[in-house]
């Protein structure tokens, strides 16, 4: 069929059932445009279609015949909307960025063809938008690009009349024109499409697997399934349709054995064990970053793991007061949950594999730890760590669910050695969503008392974690460490069951302590009738957090809000939270400079799922030098390169930018005594020419006052000080409608100096978005009967969109951690922490009527306010 694509007639011949984005993507290798849902709920495959957006994944191929395609290749980089893009920093992993910029494209041209050089009001750049959808949440950006292309601000202009200023993020031109290369756009020579055969049963043990072709185990070594989707075998075909098709002939025999799939069932006596033996819990999977602190079992219950601090005394306290009919006034008690959250980043985990002549194993995989999973690769397939190579230059968001190598990984390097040629897999979103990992769901049952006086008297909080099969949830733990030094009992439980396993996501345990522990202190606070954030500061110790309740009291936001519960239709409160997080660190980051053909060249193996590493190693390096940053390049998302720390946990800043600053010294240091008596007249600059070859290696210095852990474990140390974070929120509620919506927030951090400040506040926007989400859309739901996870697409499986998001701003505190090398440590975990308590406590001062459960959903906010 004919068909002209980006300004150039193509003849292409589909396959029948084609889509347009599968002909863009796997026949003219136009990889810009992405399939993350295939059922038209994201947006990121949208090109235009004789100038109308049209999402791809649903446009068959066949009905492009004879009409003009433009996909975000053929913008070429020249649109304002693509420079806006880049100058406002409206992206973070990059992976939905084509399809937002070729869906801008057509409003700003059609806005300014209707309405001349002006700004559109927010609302309608959410109209054109609300297709779209980003789940790191650089929303803010995108409004404040799409807004200033709509004026006109950045068409070309003349260079010698205004230079060019390079974008805060140093590859935000790859991502905007779609040369961003990820895992799921590389396509070799010969390569087969991997798919993965799942379990249909909760429990069983697979007998047998039989099929036509090539199969590959994937079973544990007791052949045991434990859940609804868990990988049994693989198989690879030329076309991911020959595979899929081949899947379903695969015939496998179980024994099926008990099941527990219900949470609420699962401490039942009599209740199926998901893991009936030792040796079986040995095998279970964790959702926890770093070491696994060991816990008793008692059935499906794991627990308590217990950080108390005089705990006797608390529960002494605590049950006096309940004793005490006058107590009721300085007792709060409740039970708070949260449903399971799932991490769905847009890119899939994804693999692409393949072994050379040597005998060495190429992995191309979508990961957040470049390292690690090069280190569980060798030891799985009985390699020397150096014939391990992982490759990932961009990666589409994680958020902790790509930490480990993962099934896909193991499908697509066994398929590879099997067909001695390149396989790829890449998991449906069916399939992420089901077998990608999610935040466990919790039930909080907490007791704060204040004393006389107006104190923390008393605290205990038992946390029960619904992860699946995964143990070693930390919820609870986490409130050893907020609120002085008052006794408190915190005993955290994990409750296993036949559903799929969690994994650490974004702030692992935080979000679901905030939930309940904020919220109880808001409580105590209006039962004292004193100023919640007043309460807060009085109680919390932490200097850092203390300078940002003194700037949030004085925010018109909260000293003009309402202090009682509205009336009518439409209520407006504002709520506040807190909270904080551990200072992580890999201290042994190294990175390497590089002289290379008159650049600096940066090296490490880390990688750059969107937090900014690259950014922040080149401007670190930069700046050290003296040169433009148009001398320095970073070449990073390969294991190959100098040890580099995994992106997670808030450590990739705290760790790279010390370990670039060192190297750059270093590379100083060499360039002037290379160049002797020249140096001392000469620019930096000039004295790279002739220096190629030239390299040095950086370490990360100790701390000035060490680190709480003498040696990391995983690569993995505790520095001193904790950061922290002071959300102030405002939500509208409908009481009619049930539904809340939040107008404006305000962000106070802590996490000392701030290397990248737009990259930063764009990742506190981001985690404000996913809190959000949290707050008010996001429930995983499982079939109680089943086992099968009912919200696997994007229909089912809400996340914010563009008209979800209010005004955001973003306030840093950049003092406190000056004994660390640059005085600033990670702040991607501490921002979205407190958002969804901040919100709970909103929707409080707004009706009068208290959440419990996460998602504030409106049959439950209705069913509060009419019970």
């Amino acid at each position: 069929m004919d068909v002209t694509v980006n300004g150039a007639a193509r003849q292409v011949v589909p396959a029948p059932d084609a889509t347009a984005v599968e002909l863009l993507r796997d026949t003219m290798g136009l990889t810009g445009a992405k399939l993350v849902c295939g059922s038209g709920a994201c947006g990121a495959c949208t090109v235009l279609v004789d100038g109308v957006p049209r999402v791809s994944c649903l446009t068959p191929a066949v009905a492009l015949e004879n009409r003009s395609v433009t996909t975000v290749e053929g913008l070429h980089g020249k649109h304002p909307v693509q420079r806006a893009f880049a100058a406002h920093d409206a992206l973070q992993c990059g992976y939905c960025t084509p399809g937002f910029v070729v869906a801008a494209s057509e409003f700003v041209d059609r806005w300014r063809s209707e309405h001349g050089d002006t700004a559109p009001p927010r609302p309608e750049i959410t109209a054109a938008l609300a297709g779209n959808l980003c789940r790191c949440g650089a929303y803010p950006g995108i409004y404040a690009a799409v807004a200033a292309a709509c004026t006109g601000a950045h068409d070309a202009q003349d260079a010698a009349a205004a230079p060019r200023v390079p974008p805060a993020r140093v590859e935000a031109e790859e991502k905007i024109t779609g040369a961003a290369r990820y895992t799921t756009d590389h396509r070799p020579e010969g390569m087969l499409e991997g798919v993965i055969v799942r379990s249909r049963h909760p429990h069983a043990r697979v007998r047998s697997v039989t099929g036509a072709g090539t199969l590959v185990d994937l079973l544990p070594a007791d052949r045991t399934v434990r859940y609804v989707g868990q990988p049994v075998a693989a198989l690879a075909a030329p076309t991911l349709a020959e595979a899929l098709a081949a899947a379903r002939q695969v015939e496998v025999e179980y024994e099926v054995l008990p099941a527990v799939v219900d949470v609420r069932h699962a401490e039942e006596p009599g209740s199926p064990l998901a893991y009936p033996s030792r040796a079986d819990r040995r095998t279970a999977p964790t959702s926890v970053e770093g070491i696994l602190i060991p816990a008793r079992w008692r059935g499906n219950l794991r627990g308590p793991l217990n950080l108390s601090r005089r705990a006797r005394v608390a529960v002494h306290r605590i049950e006096e007061a309940r004793a005490d009919r006058r107590g009721g006034r300085h007792l709060v008690e409740g039970t708070f949950t949260t449903a399971p959250q799932t991490h769905t980043p847009l890119e899939p985990h994804a693999c692409l594999a393949s072994w050379d002549s040597a005998g060495e194993l190429h992995l191309w995989v979508s990961t957040q730890a470049v390292g690690a999973v090069a280190e569980q690769a060798a030891e799985r397939f009985g390699l020397k760590p150096g014939q391990v190579h992982v490759t990932a230059p961009h990666v589409g968001g994680g958020f902790g669910a790509k930490l480990r190598m993962t099934g896909e990984t193991v499908a697509a390097a066994e398929l590879a050695a099997a067909h001695a040629a390149p396989v790829r897999v890449v998991l449906s979103r069916a399939e992420e969503l089901t077998d990608g990992g999610h935040r466990p769901g919790t039930r909080a049952e907490i007791a704060v008392l204040v004393d006389e006086r107006g104190d923390l008297a008393a605290l205990t909080l038992d946390v029960h974690a619904d992860g699946g099969t995964s143990i070693g949830s930390g919820v609870a733990a986490q409130a050893r460490f907020l609120y002085g030094r008052a006794p408190r009992r915190l005993r955290d439980y994990d409750i296993v069951t036949n559903r799929p396993p969690a994994a650490p996501f974004r702030g692992p345990g935080g979000p679901p302590l905030a939930w309940a522990l904020e919220q109880a202190v808001d409580e105590a606070a209006h039962r004292r009738g004193e100023d919640p954030l007043v309460l807060r500061r009085r109680w919390d110790g932490n200097a850092k957090r203390r300078a940002l309740y003194d700037v949030a009291a004085r925010l018109p936001l909260w000293t003009r809000r309402p202090t009682s519960p509205g009336t009518g239709r439409f209520r407006r409160g504002v709520g506040v939270a807190a909270a904080n997080w551990v200072y992580f660190l890999d201290p042994g980051t190294r990175v390497e400079l590089a002289v290379e053909q008159g650049l600096v060249v940066a090296r490490s193996a880390t990688q750059d799922i969107g937090q900014g590493s690259r950014s922040v190693m080149a401007e670190v390096v930069a700046a050290e030098l003296g040169l433009p940053r148009e001398l320095v390049r970073v070449d990073i998302g390969r294991s190959t390169a100098v040890h580099g720390p995994t992106s997670s946990a808030g450590r990739t800043t705290a760790s790279v930018a010390p370990a670039a600053r060192d190297a750059a010294v270093r590379l100083r240091a060499a360039l002037t005594a290379r160049a002797g008596r020249a140096a001392a007249t000469a620019p930096l600059h000039a004295l790279l020419a002739g220096a190629d070859g030239l390299r040095v290696i950086g370490r990360r210095p100790r701390d000035r006052r060490g680190h709480v852990t003498p040696v990391a474990v995983d690569h993995l140390a505790v520095g001193r000080g904790f950061t922290g974070a002071v959300q102030v929120t405002e939500v509208e509620v409908d009481t009619l409608l049930g539904r809340t919506r939040v107008t404006r927030a305000w962000s106070g951090i802590a996490a000392g100096r701030i290397h990248a400040p737009v990259l930063a506040r764009s990742q506190c926007e981001g985690g404000i978005v996913q809190g959000i989400g949290y707050a008010l859309h996001e429930e995983r739901i499982t079939d109680p009967l089943t086992g099968v996870v009912l919200t696997d697409d994007l229909d089912d499986y809400r996340i914010p969109g563009i008209g979800d998001v209010p005004e955001i701003d973003v306030h840093f505190h950049e003092e406190g951690f000056e004994h660390v090398d640059g005085g600033g440590v990670g702040l991607a975990e501490v921002c979205t922490l407190p958002v969804a308590a901040s919100i709970g406590n909103a929707v409080h001062a707004a009706t009068g009527w208290r959440p419990y459960h996460l998602p504030i959903r409106p049959d439950r906010l209705l069913e509060g306010l009419n019970p």
